[in-house]
């Protein structure tokens, strides 16, 4: 058995490594695309594009557009000087917020009396419009503190005001780069698309050039033709999980706090779902561009609903059960917690229990849909 297991392997082997357009799937694919969700996967808000429309051009007035453009979040692209500029520049994208005062600030201002700015924000990208809230509502509480602390000087009044330090320590993202939060998950992402499609190709392929009749009349019993046939593709994607580890590790300083012996074995559980799967879809489907369209078909629910962009906390009740069958949300977490927390198998078994039982019952069932095909 272990003869014809081992021919199988080394078929499956030369067949995929003496095609150049599978060489490059497998081996440039899934560092370009480390690279590039690298530098994409990036929420941080540094820069972002102002335009200032300052109607009442005081000292007031000029102290508070110091506040904000001195600040690192905004930055002054344009000055404009009428509401159609303003309308102009948000509806062509040219900046993400104006920043508008309005004729009598500065006279509010020293009569002690209320005065409004307006801060026009594109609200395209909710997440972004609320993150931009926030940094400008602090620049307006320190604005608002030092007008006060002049105002009484001014008076002659000594103002004593306790101070409360609060200090913040963020654990695991010390610096709270969105990137070390994404980047784990593109290497999960990029380890299930590739080993859902080198599966799904497999048998399909076998059928397309007319050898699946000469794999069925041969020696092989079912199960060793897909153990040959799953095995390479578990060893590709194992390769390709330490391909885009060091790659993540050296180019983008992604912390690595955990154990890579248990990032492997946390692979190759979570390999039984996804090879399980590229085994089903290969099975049911007629033609490498069949297989290739339900590849993606499953892929994209299975990312939405991992929690790799989205909090799954934040999806309605019914969403979150269906989570709870879905491989790629378990491994998000092993993932994570192995780069970030450096955690271990006292922690992480909690993933790794829940997606082995998924594996097993999703191979499980590739294997006897693949058996009841060749019978």
């Amino acid at each position: 058995m272990f003869e014809r297991i081992k021919a199988i392997i080394i078929k499956e082997f030369k067949q995929v490594l003496r095609d150049p357009r599978m060489k490059s799937v497998i081996l440039i694919s899934p560092i370009i695309q480390i690279i590039l969700f690298g530098y994409a996967a990036n929420k941080d808000i540094d820069f972002i594009p102002t335009a200032i429309y300052d109607k009442d051009n005081t000292k007031e007035s000029r102290q508070l557009l110091n506040q904000f453009t001195f600040s690192k979040y905004f930055v002054p692209k344009y000055y404009i000087n009428s509401e159609a500029e303003e309308d102009f520049m948000l509806d062509k994208g040219a900046v993400s917020v104006v920043l508008r005062i309005d004729r009598g600030f500065g006279r509010n201002i020293k009569a002690g009396n209320d005065a409004a700015v307006q801060l026009a924000l594109d609200g395209t990208d909710s997440n972004t419009a609320m993150t931009i809230a926030g940094y400008a509502d602090s620049i307006m509480s320190a604005y608002q503190y030092d007008v006060l602390i002049k105002d009484v000087s001014a008076l002659g009044i000594s103002l004593s005001m306790p101070n409360v330090d609060l200090r913040q320590r963020a654990w695991f993202n010390e610096n709270l780069i969105s990137r070390n939060y994404y980047l784990p998950g593109v290497i999960a992402s990029i380890i299930t698309i590739m080993s859902l499609l080198l599966t799904a190709m497999a048998i399909v392929r076998e059928k397309e050039i007319g050898t699946m009749e000469q794999l069925t009349v041969s020696p092989l019993r079912p199960l060793e033709l897909i153990f040959g046939k799953l095995l390479p593709f578990g060893v590709i994607a194992l390769a390709q999980t330490l391909l885009i580890t060091i790659l993540a590790i050296l180019w983008f300083h992604l912390p690595f706090r955990g154990s890579l012996l248990l990032l492997l074995l946390g692979t190759c559980v979570y390999l039984f779902t996804t090879l399980g799967a590229g085994l089903l879809i290969s099975t049911n489907s007629s033609t490498q561009q069949e297989a290739m369209m339900t590849v993606f078909l499953f892929y994209m629910p299975t990312l939405l609903l991992s929690g790799f962009a989205y909090p799954i906390a934040n999806m309605p009740q019914v969403i979150q059960w269906l989570t709870v069958v879905n491989p790629m949300r378990y491994y998000l977490v092993i993932v994570r917690g192995i780069f970030l927390k450096g955690v271990g198998m006292d922690i992480l078994w909690m993933q790794i229990l829940p997606l082995l039982i998924i594996g097993l019952v999703m191979t499980s069932m590739s294997v006897l849909m693949f058996k009841k095909r060749l019978a």
